[in-house]
């Protein structure tokens, strides 16, 4: 019996495992919903998971901040004369390259073809891109250390509805391209000045915490698109 015990722990380690091949299918065959041949969608994955590592510098925001400063600890003498004293430091804007650039090239590449469809795709796919703008605007929050975060699983919903309601000729591409724009216009650009309200050295664009946002909101979307 004392064997047994180890097979909850087994089989999370095998289900951690397959977890990336898991994710990997997922996206593939989401992308190829986006008429994209196999070879390309896996090379596009491969792209996004190996550029989620690699953050491109923009912008450098200076920030002050209060920190506690205790002169006579050096004399052993903790909590005899703590002050408040007023630092600078910078916070760096980066764009992530795997959550932000590669699935933005894709969303124009979309765009492009769906204009060439007719006006009519081009109108659903911009009312779609406002909803899920709207939304991730208000589901978004600045975390102080972390950045701009927000549930990655709920705009991909909800531009997989407004796609299929909206444009249900063209849904994954329409969804896809909702799903990506949203979150980046809506919870990174649009609280960009937040960032200087929270302590973190580095704030990525489609990284940490909207990485899930942004390409698991276009993935999943089209997927379900």
């Amino acid at each position: 019996m004392r064997g047994l015990r180890w097979l909850p722990l087994l089989f999370f380690l095998i289900l951690l495992a397959l977890l990336p091949f898991v994710f990997g299918q997922l996206f593939t065959a989401a992308l190829i919903k986006l008429k994209l041949e196999p070879t390309t969608a896996l090379l596009v994955v491969i792209g996004i998971f190996m550029g989620s590592a690699i953050n491109l510098p923009v912008k450098r925001i200076s920030r002050t901040e209060s920190v506690l400063v205790d002169q006579l600890a050096v004399f052993g003498l903790q909590g005899w004369l703590p002050m408040f004293q007023r630092v600078r430091r910078d916070t760096i804007i980066a764009i992530n390259v795997g959550g932000c650039l590669i699935p933005v090239a894709l969303a124009l590449y979309e765009t492009g073809h769906l204009m060439a469809a007719g006006w009519q795709p081009v109108a659903g796919l911009s009312v779609a891109i406002f909803i899920n703008t709207l939304v991730c605007y208000w589901m978004a929050k600045p975390v102080e250390g972390v950045g701009i975060a927000m549930p990655g699983l709920f705009p991909a919903i909800v531009a997989s509805l407004s796609a299929l309601l909206l444009v249900p000729d063209q849904a994954p591409p329409v969804a896809f391209v909702a799903g990506v724009l949203g979150p980046l216009i809506g919870a990174d650009l649009l609280h960009l000045r937040d960032i200087e309200k929270i302590a973190t050295g580095i704030a990525s664009i489609g990284g940490a915490g909207t990485f899930d946002g942004i390409v698991l909101s276009g993935i999943v979307a089209a997927y379900l698109a």
